[in-house]
Formats: structure tokens, sequence, C-alpha cells
């Protein structure tokens, strides 16, 4: 770790000096966009961090987070970390008996909310919690007992009155290897085990990822970043406080469907997402090039199969570059000017993101990479590294972490990063921490030559064909979900002779191209021929022989996705049991 720098507070504290901008975050509510300064922040979290001590907070208590993304979100976490308490993040998505239990496992002293539609999901268990002590409201009081957010800021700032050196005291205690999170994690199957994270892991996973971002922060002074990623999930929380050790404002999107407009107004110079944010863009810049046949679309459809033969791991010879120059003057800028026209980098995580669309967001100027990791990991085990890049790669291991590949193909990290152990669960830690420090994944994969990490698929997920093959199905999934026709497909076969899919259509995206009558078959056709196309490249026993379509897509409230939109295989296959059984019947 960088001197000075020892735990999650310093990391925030040495940014300050570094913000040109002396914005902290940028809040968008109601349609507006609410400014932080560092003064103001910093204040913030001193006063609450004293307000918390008031109401009983101590080193090593549990202060749970249950609210959207915004400036108070990072407050609340900077003052439970200055304390040296626990901060234990809950989505915004988690239905009422996994909070109940997250708050009883964790043995939560607080209970932070931010609205009465969340706390709403709680309201049945608050009164049966037996460790909570308090509850505060973000944005108002939805309970009798409960607190405001000012009125815990009030009490801190009669705290501080009243002992003027207590936060520097309290803050000075913090140790390197003092726990400074729970963060739940949102299994596929059981209850979710709360991941113990340290100041050290997250401390040295923050500034070993700033080291590979693909430029110059120091050039770029006074960027501006975009978040819209959960917080709570360990990915975009370590990112923020690389953010804050930067010195970069983050601005919060309110509303995910209004994120293109959005990228308008901040320009970022970075943000991190998921493939199927890219997978969107990029189908909707191929939809608008094939709309009509003007001059425009001509040119666009130029520009895009210029974009198409991209390979990040191939020089360009002097005519591409001309060609590649001609395009960005009169295509690809405009591109670029989608997301503000400043934007550098975007990092992908979360699940595989597919080759062409790297190379297509590199061919148009726009650095693209992916990483991996898990949440016992801080969480990035390897992310890519400039100059390096390898399609369908998740880069190399991060500086410190160790990686290596089982007998059976699983992925082994150890480092810094790698956590403590499951909160109250032994058992469950022996079975992924060996005695020598080294992190069991429960993925597969492999190292090439140079050392870049190919993910093939998760270790439990693999399928089993009656003939006795096995069978990856995400590779197969995310072939599927390239189709700008398709939103999900789960593929299953566990057992049975074949692979099928249960699929749900992009409705938007088939019904334009329905409309314009070059569709046989209807949408069937559609997904049809997406099928194939998958097929065309996989071997014979992971071809997709039949498919039923979904009108209503997997999501969290429905049971099928985790707060992190993993599919929860035993979930899908039981709601649909019958539509699964009349495909092998058939």
């Amino acid at each position: 770790m960088q001197e000075g720098i020892a735990t999650l507070s310093d990391l925030a504290e040495a940014g300050f000096s570094k913000n040109t901008t002396r914005i902290v975050g940028v809040t968008k509510r109601d349609g507006q966009w609410i400014e932080t300064s560092v003064e103001d922040f910093r204040g913030a979290v001193r006063r609450l961090a004293l307000g918390l001590y008031d109401l009983g907070v101590r080193h090593g208590d549990r202060v749970a987070l249950h609210a959207e993304n915004s400036t108070e979100w990072l407050v609340v976490d900077q003052a439970v970390l200055a304390l040296g308490a626990v901060a234990v993040p809950i989505y915004t998505t988690q239905p009422g008996d996994q909070i109940r239990y997250i708050l009883e496992n964790s043995e939560a002293r607080v209970y932070v909310v931010s609205t009465e539609a969340l706390f709403a999901a709680l309201r049945p268990f608050v009164d049966r919690i037996p460790t909570l002590e308090a509850t505060v409201g973000l944005r108002g009081t939805f309970h009798d007992a409960m607190l405001s957010f000012e009125q815990v800021i009030e009490r801190g700032r009669e705290k501080e009155a009243a002992a003027p050196d207590l936060f520097g005291r309290l803050r000075a205690a913090v140790q390197p290897d003092d726990l400074a999170t729970f963060v739940y994690t949102s299994g596929t199957t059981g209850l979710p085990k709360g991941v113990m994270l340290t100041h050290r892991n997250l401390v040295s996973n923050a500034l070993a990822a700033q080291e590979r971002f693909p430029f110059d922060v120091e050039q770029g002074r006074g960027g501006t970043v975009l978040s819209y990623l959960p917080l709570s999930h360990v990915l975009e929380r370590m990112t923020t406080f690389v953010y804050l050790h930067i010195g970069y404002p983050i601005y919060f999107v309110e509303n995910f469907q209004e994120i293109m407009d959005d990228f308008r107004v901040v320009r970022p110079v970075h943000f991190s997402t998921v493939p199927r944010l890219l997978e969107k863009i990029h189908a909707g810049i191929q939809a608008r090039a094939e709309a009509g046949s003007g001059p425009k679309q001509a040119l666009l459809r130029w520009a895009l199969g210029l974009a198409g033969g991209y390979d990040v791991e191939r020089p360009m010879g002097r005519l591409d570059r001309l060609r590649f120059a001609l395009a960005d003057l009169l295509v690809f800028r405009k591109l670029r000017g989608l997301f503000g026209g400043r934007l550098k980098a975007v990092t992908s995580g979360g699940a595989a993101l597919p080759g062409r669309i790297m190379n297509f967001f590199n061919a148009v100027g726009i650095f693209c990479g992916q990483g991996y990791g898990m949440t016992e990991a801080s969480p990035v085990i390897s992310v890519y590294k400039k100059g390096a890049l390898r399609a369908g790669s998740a880069g190399l291991p991060l500086p410190g972490v160790a990686v290596r590949i089982a007998d059976d193909g699983e992925i082994l990290a150890r480092g810094p990063n790698v956590m403590r152990g499951y909160y109250k669960l032994p058992d469950e830690t022996a079975r992924v921490l060996t005695d020598d420090g080294w992190l069991q994944t429960g993925d597969i994969g492999h190292l090439d030559a140079d050392g870049h990490l190919f993910i093939t698929d998760r270790k439990k997920e693999l399928l089993k064909l009656s003939t006795g093959k096995y069978v990856a199905p995400a590779p197969i999934e995310v072939a599927l979900g390239a189709s700008p026709f398709v939103e999900q497909a789960v593929v299953i076969g566990n057992d049975c002779k074949f692979c099928a899919a249960l699929i749900v259509p992009d409705a938007e995206a088939a019904r334009s191209h329905l409309e314009a009558g070059s569709a046989p078959g209807g949408l069937a056709g559609l997904i049809q021929a997406a099928v194939d196309d998958v097929n065309a490249g996989l071997p014979p026993w992971e071809q997709v022989k039949r498919f039923r379509l979904l009108e209503a897509p997997f999501t969290v409230e429905g049971g099928e996705l985790t707060p992190t939109l993993k599919v929860k295989r035993r979930v899908v296959q039981q709601k649909y049991r019958r539509e699964i059984e009349a495909m092998y019947a058939a």
C-alpha cells in the first residue's frame, strides 16, 4: 500500500487535496443535479460519524445501509469507516425477509434507509431484530422511532463542540486489518453469506486497480465520472474508492432509462458497466445504420464495417490507419459524442464481454476492456492492461495478486485482497480458503502463454448431459444474448440428452424488424435464426436443439435473478418446469 494510506478514510482524504473541482459527489434527484463540495462532504462525514458515536456505535459495530446510489450513500459509508465500525450495504432490490436475515446475521446496531418505499420491505420485521437500536432515514422519517439524517448530523455537531478532537482520535484508532465491511453475497443458491473484508483488502485492491486505469489520471484532473451500478455491489463501491482517491467528482444517475441523456450532461471520462448496456448501445447504432438508404446511413454502414473488422490484438497497416482516421473524422467522433465526447475508458464486469463488443468500442476510440473478480476478492482479481488487450480475456492479474489454475480447471487467487472469511460460517470459509491462503473461486478458466486470464464457466454450473458430455452454459448464453433480438437466455440440459434454452426476446428490437417485413417466420423465425448462428460455432453436443419463448423477463423481484443479476438456475428450472418438460417431450 502507498505510504500514509492505511485505511479507506486515508484513501479518501488523500484525494481531497487532488480534487481541483472541489466537488465530491453530484446526485441527480427529481431531474436536478445536486452538488456536494469537498468541505461539505468532509464536514458531513465527521458529524455523522460523531452522531453515530453518540447513538452508541463503537469500533467493530455493524451499521446497515439500504439506499440508492447518492452522495449521502458515500457520506454514510465514509462515516462508518472512519469510526472503525463495519458497513453492511443492502441492495435496494432485496426482499424483506433477506433484509431481516442480513440485519440479524450481521447483528447490526443501526439501520440507515433512504426512502419510505425501501423501508416498506422491512417494516413488518423492524421491531423484531434484537440487536437493532436505531433506525435513520436519509430522506425523511418513516417509523415512529426513526431519526432523520439531519438529526443525527446535529447530534454529531453537538458532540464535536463538546469534544473537538474526538473524531481525529477515533479515526486514528482504525487499523489496516480492522474489518471495514460485510458484503452479503447474492448467491444463486441458499442464504446470502457475509463476506468479511478489511481496510487492507479494499485499499490494496483500489490502489492496484487504479494502476490499470488506461489514461493518465494526472492529465485527466478535473474529469468527471458517472456511476449507475449499485454501490451495494463491491465492484462499484471499490471503484468509487478509486474515484475519491483520484479526486474526480462522481455523478450518480437517478433513472437508468435516462442514462444516455445523463452521459451528454455529465461528459464522463470513465464509467463501469455490465456488458448488456454496451451490447444494447452497439445494437442501437447498428439499427440506425440499417434504417433507411440515404448517404448518412451509407456512410455509417461503411464506418461500422471498418469497426467490425477491427481487432485489438492486430496492429493496423498504413492504409487501415488512413481509413480509420477518415472514419473518425466523419463518424466515430459523433458516436463518442453519445457519451458526452470526453469518454476515455469503459470498464466492463459482472459477466463475459463479447470480443466483438470490446473490439467495436476500441475501434471507435473508446478504450473498453473487462476484468474478473468476486466479492471474496474485494473484488478484482484480474483486469485489462493498456497496450495488452486481448478480446475475450478478463485481463492480467492485478499487481500483488497471484492466479493459478488447479488440476480440475478451477481458478485460484491469492493476495492482500482476499477476504478474511464468511461471518459466522467457518465451515463455508474452509471450503473456499486453503490453508496457504488460496481462494478457490468456483470458476473454470485458463491462462494463456502471456498470462491473460480466460473464464470458461462456473464450476458448479456445468451441465452434464445424459450422454456423459459436459456443457458450459454461460458462453452459449452470452452468444445468444449477442443477438439484438434476444434479451435473456438460459441454457438447460442437465441429465437430458441435448441442450435446450428458455429465451426472452427483445420485444422492441424484434417489433421494428418485423414491421420492416424482412423476417419470414415472425418472431420465432428471428430467434431461430439467432440460435442457428450460435449453433454454427458449437460442437454438436453443445448446440441448442429446442427453445421456448417467454413473455416475462427474468427479474430480481420474480426470484429468477440475484441482486447482481446472476441467474438462479434452480429457480428458473422449477418455475418453468412445464415449458422445459414440453421441450423434451416434443
